[in-house]
């Protein structure tokens, strides 16, 4: 259906594709990966034509539709979300648009004397409508929308007064949709709540087009994808399995290529050692001579390229009191609406609770209370003694000087530590060589998360305060965070919709629901066996 023939692309003085090649069959489910910058959205951008490669082709079969999501949503406003999402529906949206405008047309005094006109266009422009279910539309569009979080009040509401992450929301909603032969997703599972997430999953794999997508989600990709392409060194490798297949298969291939470039070191030191001991010796040329030939002539063999992995260790925090935080009957409405009524609730050392609840449900008000930054309206919220607390929240990255590098922005928070040491730091968090002298004000999302997080974690807390701290991390830096607090002895509060994380790292779960709180002892993955669903949401 589409074909990476042979192609080979250069941006700049980087070298992004070499020589690479791929297909993509129609209804496969395919995971693209690779480090940040290897070329993902190049690739998606060639197969769209947005861009062309400098050698090879790609080829798209005749008649294929191709859908792409990317994280550059454009402007929208001026209209309700369902008429956005309709509008990316394909030649149906064109439809509707000119029979809109004919019912216009016939409510107009002025164009009276049109009006036969008028009336026999509308029946033709009805009929091509109904041939294309145009009427079951706006349901369809509002099953999509729901099924991403949208209330009936924002599917009618202006689309321009959304944020920038339902925007993206509404940009894929357009997408899902148009159901198009092909669907090219960038970072679909940005931006999501757990139950969307969920929901996307479950549209994704009961859709019989072709998915070509990245994720951050190892979960999502892993529940998706039955085929993964590499991008790795300018080359495209295909793996037929899921994400788990994906790097056992890989980590397998490393290995196998060092064992067999070991054993070929060890021949050709061998080999090398006998030329160089009778190659003055007359009565052994003839043997020396053909070892020569037979040297030039071997095929190297290359060691397995050293992926950069990202280790960071807890310094040993304080040790706190055994009860880091206690909530006595809290109570905390906004205006008219009432998120808590006589709450209490208790973190003790070294407990992990994460915080499970629909979006509005109180998730951060919870963890604003807990460190303080909002009041409770009655009720008291009490830290236990011998408390540090680290807080990440989404609103501490727009706090970073923009003026100060990366570098600057460490030696700020820590003005005791040695040059050493902060680079160290930086480059545990992804910041080597260079990129510690960037600017913060060009950093991207995941950047000023990681250097947030740098900041928080180099001093430890005993307490620790999480909301979506995975938010806009690649998967490599959220593998070294969640291998970094599974050693962290501290306490830990945290929200997140990435269930690998979510797994991994909680040993209790608070459920937020209408009908009250519900506390399970046990992390996250008991929480799915004993409920029976992987978000409070699912069941409702």
């Amino acid at each position: 259906m589409i074909r990476l023939e042979n192609i080979s692309k250069q941006n700049g003085h980087q070298i992004v594709f070499i020589e690479a090649a791929a297909a993509i069959q129609r209804g496969e489910k395919i995971g693209l990966v690779g480090p940040n910058g290897a070329g993902k959205t190049t690739l998606f951008r060639m197969i769209t034509g947005q861009e062309a490669p400098d050698i090879g082709q790609v080829a798209v079969d005749r008649g294929v539709t191709i859908g792409y999501f990317s994280q550059d949503v454009g402007e929208m406003g001026g209209r309700s979300a369902v008429a956005e999402v309709m509008d990316g529906a394909g030649p149906v949206s064109a439809v509707a648009a000119e029979l809109k405008a004919l019912e216009d047309a016939m409510a107009d005094p002025e164009r009276a004397d049109d009006m036969d006109d008028i009336i026999e266009r509308y029946g033709e422009v009805q009929g091509r409508f109904e041939e294309l279910d145009g009427y079951a539309l706006d349901g369809r569009a509002r099953e999509v929308l729901a099924g991403l979080s949208f209330s009936q009040e924002m599917m009618d509401g202006d689309v321009g007064a959304l944020s920038g992450g339902w925007k993206m929301r509404v940009a894929l909603a357009r997408i899902l949709l148009m159901r198009p032969d092909a669907m090219l997703l960038d970072e679909p599972s940005n931006h999501l709540d757990l139950e969307s997430l969920i929901w996307l999953e479950s549209f994704l794999k009961g859709y019989d087009g072709a998915v070509f997508m990245t994720s951050h989600d190892r979960e999502f990709m892993n529940r998706i994808a039955t085929k993964i392409i590499e991008i790795d060194g300018g080359a495209l490798t295909t793996y037929a399995g899921d994400y788990e297949f994906y790097e056992q298969q890989r980590a397998l291939n490393e290995k196998q290529q060092q064992a067999q470039f070991e054993r070929q070191q060890a021949m050709l030191a061998k080999e090398i050692k006998f030329i160089e001991t009778f190659k003055a010796r007359a009565s052994h040329a003839a043997q020396v001579q053909s070892r020569v030939k037979k040297l030039d002539k071997i095929e190297k063999i290359e060691p397995p390229k050293r992926r950069q992995t990202i280790v960071f260790e807890f310094p040993p925090a304080p040790r706190s009191g055994e009860d880091v935080v206690t909530l006595n009957n809290v109570r905390k409405s906004y205006g008219a609406r009432k998120i808590y009524e006589g709450l209490d609730f208790q973190v003790r050392r070294r407990e992990r609770w994460c915080v499970m609840g629909v979006n509005g449900a109180g998730k951060s008000t919870l963890l604003k209370l807990v460190t303080g930054d909002t009041e409770p309206d009655t009720g008291a919220v009490a830290l236990g003694g011998s408390v540090k607390m680290g807080y990440f929240a989404q609103h501490a990255m727009e706090l970073l000087d923009g003026d100060r590098t990366v570098f600057q922005s460490l030696e700020q928070s820590f003005p005791q530590a040695g040059q050493g040491s902060l680079r160290s730091l930086a480059g545990c968090f992804g910041f080597s060589g260079d990129d510690v002298e960037k600017k913060c004000r060009v950093l991207s999302g995941g950047e000023k998360a990681r250097l947030v997080m740098a900041k928080m974690l180099y001093d430890p807390p005993n307490f620790l305060v999480l909301d979506e701290p995975t938010n806009h991390l690649d998967l490599a830096t959220k593998e070294m965070l969640i291998t970094a607090l599974s050693q962290y002895d501290g306490a830990m509060l945290f929200v997140s919709h990435d269930r690998h994380f979510l797994a991994a790292l909680s040993n209790r779960v608070l459920e937020l629901t209408p009908d009250g709180v519900h506390k399970y002892g046990g992390g996250y993955t008991e929480y799915v066996a004993r409920t029976g669903h992987e978000a409070p949401g699912l069941h409702v």
